[in-house]
């Protein structure tokens, strides 16, 4: 990512880039960033294969809390739920845990170290918790499925297998739902496309055009940013027509976030940071 503003496409989209704006402690650097989340506070939660796990930061970059559990073991996806609770991937251990805000152990999906194929979990990548409390996980590493659970982690069902025809996946990596018309969207990265879905799995669409996507984040109104190991980010509608797309160099993105002002956030790998995009237009 080059310093200073970043012009995409025809100035509709335009991002001034913070590559220092999360502020740690003298001393301490980040480990292996996998994925953020920004809450509704705008506060933003990043989760790093390292100890502490958990980083919150406020909407300025300053470190307000850190904390860890022992079953969070190589950290990868991140939930923020419509009750704030967050959810995390531990790949790993083959889990999905739910937390409180300040660290309590509230809900487990899998069962720690014990991986399973086709059923949860086999090194399982990201979350997404729907307005009603549903959960969809994407299983990526091990197996090649979507997961879905109720709220109070009842198994529903899954969808998906290895290959590259509809509906199937290879490493699916990141999951976003549009609640607006009821999709599930999963990406897809080894197969280079976003696939869509209905929540109880039916295939509707794919969205193509990407190299390696590895998550992807959208708002209210249907515009979508999804992250690629190009690197790159593109933005594209609900019908996944591409509205605009930039060079992410030098930064390796393995996830987006957004807050309600337009801003993104991006986990970097090599090296780790969290790097702030901040919107310079009030279109959206």
């Amino acid at each position: 990512m080059l310093p200073g503003p970043s012009v995409i496409t025809d100035g509709q989209y335009r991002y001034h880039a913070d590559q220092h704006w999360a502020k740690l402690p003298a001393g301490q650097q980040f480990g292996p960033i996998s994925q953020l989340a920004v809450d509704a506070s705008n506060r933003v939660i990043v989760v790093q294969r390292d100890t502490p796990a958990v980083l919150v930061f406020s909407h300025d970059g300053t470190l307000e809390l850190a904390w860890h559990h022992p079953k969070l073991t190589s950290v990868h996806g991140l939930c923020v739920a419509p009750d704030e609770s967050l959810f995390i991937v531990s790949f790993d251990a083959h889990q999905v845990l739910k937390f409180s805000r300040s660290g309590e152990l509230l809900l487990e999906l899998g069962k720690f170290s014990s991986p399973n194929w086709i059923e949860p979990f086999n090194h399982p990548t990201d979350v997404a918790v729907a307005n009603d409390g549903e959960i969809y996980v994407t299983d990526g590493y091990g197996n090649a499925r979507v997961h879905r659970f109720a709220a109070d982690g009842t198994y529903i069902g899954g969808w998906g297998q290895h290959g590259n025809k509809t509906g199937e996946f290879s490493c699916p990596h990141g999951i976003w739902i549009d609640e607006d018309v009821g999709r599930v969207l999963a990406v897809d990265r080894d197969n280079d496309r976003v696939q869509v879905f209905d929540r109880s799995g039916q295939y509707l669409s794919e969205w193509t055009g990407f190299r390696r996507p590895m998550d992807i984040w959208g708002t209210p109104n249907g515009t979508f940013y999804i992250v690629d190991q190009a690197p790159g980010l593109s933005i594209v509608d609900r019908n996944g027509r591409l509205r605009a797309r930039a060079r992410m160099y030098p930064t390796y993105s393995h996830g987006i976030g957004g807050d309600a002002n337009g801003n993104l956030f991006v986990a970097a790998q090599g090296p780790s940071r969290v790097v702030r995009l901040e919107r310079l237009d009030n279109e959206e």
